[in-house]
Parts: structure tokens; sequence; C-alpha cells
């Protein structure tokens, strides 16, 4: 199932992609694509599953999946916002002012003084990957005045400056400044773990719906057999009382008989219904009306007896310890704990900063010059100032540091302990997360060797079931016993194929149990996740 993921790039401004982006953002909406792959699978107007086949029809369509799958795209997006830190970026400021005011003194140079005043201001800004901030600023202003004193007007002023501020402690070196980045990687790895552990789950509760129709269908083959053997009964018995060889009290029992083996036959047919729907929707079947009402073969034998196999249980808890996804996020966590506390520790640091500045000026405009008295005009533009300010013969330099000392800073204080909080509360999960899949996987072994010796105990019980049958079929025939006996020893076989079955599916269920513990899943069946 695959979905149309909008792009999450940045483009610089200006680019062609830019422009695309913020002036045509283009289609937005939610795509969500068909099931695929399921008319390959359909023979004979049936949809024929192996177990690999089916694993392959839940990874490719299975809804669930497809959301565990998309999940991971938070994360990512995340580690691009962590290096929006380092975006340069440009600010610009253009205002004008009119303003009249009556003069207060003879010097104002008219008695109600006009301005015009346009500032510009245009700066640059961008964070150091070193921690250092860097900036160069250039102000344009125009200034006109009905002023009979000003030397200019309409008077130009240029100032071009460059600085940087570089912390000599809080949030000094790279280490600091990218840690938000390293923060976010660790987290999209530990995003990786969570969705992997969560496939797991989902494949475990694909294949157990397998295993629920498989169970069910050989259930429904037993209780056929065992509804064919008790109406043969009962079309015997019913003979004979025609021909008067038996008493009509001798017809109660086989009628009974099979009417309960006609009632477990009915039960057995809705509840396989009921899990043919649930497989359907495990490979998206039923969202596609061509292929949802198809009758479903499942190719996997069952009949084929578990291989005697001795389990190293310590050896095996190791390979979960090593294997399982869960252990290896939590691990991720304290590593997360780690920088976060490093963050804290940086944040209750004394802010002192090294800053420096270069600046240089220049003026212009048509204006008056007094000579011996006399104000000569001279002729002037803006390039005036322009050219003044490249000339670099008016120069201002500057150095300094910054210091803040917070008295008291409980927000500070309050992160680290947190921090700190965290860290312990990671440790703790991690060796409680330790104890759980070491019992998990006991657990998981015990429960194999259980069911493994179950499914040979319930093929020994099978045989004599069926030996009793065929004895009391030949007594019964011979006259030495009643119906009452061959029917129980019916009843008894039928039980003992029921179980067989029961006992042969949940050792396969069991032995998919421990694989998931053991976190080998995945390569066992051979699938690779993206």
């Amino acid at each position: 199932m695959n979905f149309a993921v909008h792009d999450a790039s940045a483009p610089w401004v200006g680019s062609p992609a830019w422009m695309r982006r913020v002036f045509s953002p283009g289609d937005t909406r939610v795509t969500i694509q068909p099931p695929v792959r399921l008319k390959d699978f359909v023979v004979d107007g049936k949809l024929v599953l192996s177990l690999k086949n089916y694993l392959d029809l839940v990874l490719a369509n299975n809804t669930d999946i497809a959301i565990q799958r998309l999940s991971i795209e938070v994360p990512k997006n995340a580690i691009q916002r962590a290096f929006s830190i380092f975006d340069p970026t440009i600010t610009s400021n253009f205002n004008a002012t009119r303003s009249s005011q009556p003069a207060i003194n003879q010097l104002q140079g008219a008695q109600v003084v006009s301005q015009l005043n346009q500032p510009l201001n245009t700066r640059f800004q961008q964070l150091l990957p070193t921690s250092t901030t860097v900036f160069t600023q250039l102000n344009w202003s125009k200034l006109s005045t009905n002023d009979q004193f000003a030397l200019y007007n309409p008077a130009y002023t240029t100032t071009w400056q460059m600085g940087f501020t570089q912390p000599l402690w809080r949030g000094r070196g790279p280490y600091i400044t990218k840690i938000g980045i390293t923060i976010a990687r660790a987290t999209r790895r530990q995003q990786d773990f969570n969705v992997r552990d969560a496939i797991m789950r989902l494949l475990v509760t694909a294949e157990q719906a397998y295993w629920d129709v498989v169970s069910a269908r050989e259930n429904l083959k037993v209780n056929l057999e065992a509804l064919k053997l008790a109406e043969a009964a009962l079309e015997r018995t019913n003979r004979e009382i025609e021909l008067g060889a038996t008493s009509e009290l001798e017809r109660f029992q086989p009628e009974q008989n099979a009417a309960t083996a006609r009632i477990n036959v009915t039960r057995t047919e809705y509840q396989l219904r009921a899990f043919e729907d649930a497989l359907r929707r495990q490979i998206g079947a039923d969202l596609d009306p061509d292929v949802r009402d198809l009758p479903i073969v499942l190719t996997e034998d069952v009949s084929k007896m578990p291989e005697p196999v001795t389990y190293d249980r310590e050896k095996l808890v190791q390979l979960a310890l090593e294997n399982r996804p869960d252990i290896k996020a939590q691990k991720l966590a304290l590593d997360i704990n780690d920088l976060q506390i490093q963050n804290a520790l940086n944040s209750i640091k004394p802010v002192f900063n090294l800053t420096g500045s270069y600046q240089t000026f220049g003026r212009g405009g048509p204006g008056f010059q007094r000579v011996g008295g006399t104000p000569i005009f001279i002729p002037g533009t803006a390039w005036d100032a322009w050219s003044m300010m490249f000339g670099f013969n008016y120069n201002t330099y500057s150095f300094g540091f910054q210091l803040q000392l917070p008295l008291r800073d409980r927000a500070g204080a309050a992160n680290l302990a947190d921090a700190v909080v965290n860290k312990r509360l990671a440790a703790l999960r991690e060796r409680s997360l330790e104890q759980q899949i070491r019992q998990e996987v006991l657990n998981a072994i015990t429960n194999v060797e259980s069911s493994r010796e179950g499914v040979r105990l319930a093929q020994i019980a099978v045989d004599y079931a069926q030996k009793r049958v065929e004895a009391d079929q030949k007594r019964y025939d011979l006259g030495v016993i009643n119906i009452f006996f061959l029917l129980s020893a019916q009843n008894d076989l039928a039980t003992a194929q029921s179980n067989l079955v029961n006992q042969t599916v949940n050792y396969r269920r069991n032995l998919l149990i421990l694989q998931q513990r053991l976190g080998t899943l995945l390569e066992d069946r051979g699938i690779v996740i993206d």
C-alpha cells in the first residue's frame, strides 16, 4: 500500500523549486493506492496462498503496517527541522516618516520644521556550526527638510557593518550547537527500531489469522468425517429396527450423535467464515471487490510432525537481547538522555560572549558649504554616500564582551534534574525490559516444547482411537457389543483427531511466538524491511 508523501525538501530562496513551492504548492491531498498483487494468486476462481505468499501480501497491503512505515517520515522531518538553526536569514525594513513641528529656537532653520525621513535597513545573519553567529548589515537613509541650516538637503547616509558573536561559555563549540541534530538522528534510529518491532507484532497477528483459518478448516474436515460416521451408524440402526433385529429404543443414541455432529459442523463452518473474513482484511482483499468474495485455499501443510529440537535456553536469551528491536530502542533512549543531560548542563552555564564588529560610513547629496561666510551650492547625488562608504575612510571598530549571570536559575536546575531522572528511569526500564525478554523467551521455549510433546501424544491418541473404532466395529458386527459402545468409540476418534489438529496448529503458533520473542521473525520468514 503506497502513499503519496508531500515533499519535505527546503529549496533556496529564488530557486525554481522555491518559486514552485511558494506560488504553486501543488496537490497536497492524500492519495492511497489500492491493494496490489492479489490477482497474481487467483487460480481457477480461488485465492490460493502459501504462507510465504500470504505474508508477502500482508507486507504489501496491510493498512496497519502501512501506518507504521509512514510514521518514520515524522522523525526524518525532525532531522531537517533540527538543521534549521543554521539557516541564514535576511531581514529588511523600510519606513517613510513625514513630520512637521514648530521651531522652539532660532537655530532650527525654519518657523515650522518639516522633514521626510526614509530609512532602509537590510541585515543578513547566520549561525555557523562552530557556534559563531555572523552578521552583516546595510543601512541607507534619505532625509529631506526645510531647515536652511542643513548642509545636505536631501541628505543621503549609508552605513555598512559586519560583526560576530562567539560564545565563550554557554553554547560554545560545534558539539553543543549540533546537539539538537544529534538527538533528532538518534530519535530517528529509535523510531526505526520501534517500527520494526511493531511490524513484527503485526506479522504475528497476521500469521495467527492464517493459522486460525487452517485450524478451522482441519476441524471442519474432522467434524464432517464424524458426521459421516454418525449418519452411517444412524442409517444402520434404522435398518436394523426395520428388520426387527434391534429394539426401537436403540434409535435415540445414534440420532443424538448425528444431531451433535451436525451442530459441530455448523458451528465450525460459521467460525471458519469469520476467520476467513479476518484473513481477507490482513491482505487487503476486503478492499478489492473482484477478490473479496473468492474462496480461499491455504496450501500450508500441517500434517508433518515437528522435529525434536533441543534448545539452549541461555543462548537463546542472549540472542534475543542482541536482536530484539525493542531493547535496541531502549538502549538508544539512554543515549538520548545523555545528550539531553549535556544540553541541560550547557543551559545552566552563564552567558559569556565575545563580540566584534566593523563599520564604515558614507554621506552625500546636494548641499551648501560656506566659504568666507558665503554659502556655495555644491551639487551631489545619492552615489556620493555610496562612494564615501566604499572608500573605507570613515571606519568604526568594536570589540567587547557580554556577560549574563543569573543570580538564581531555578528553571535550569529543574531541567537538569529532570534530565538526570529521565536517564535513571530509562536505565530502570532497560533492566525491566531485559528481565521481561528473558521471561518471554523462556516461556516461549517452554510452550514450544510443551506443544511439540502435545502433538506427539495427540498422534498416539489418534492411533489408539482408530484401532479402537476398528475393533469395536468388528465386535459390533459380531453382536458382542451394542451400538452405544461403537458410537462412543467414534466420538472419541473425532475428539482425538480434533485434538491433533489443535495441537499441531498450536505448535506452529508457539514456534511463531518464539521467533518473535527472539527478534528473528523477519529473518526466519525472509522478510526485508526497507
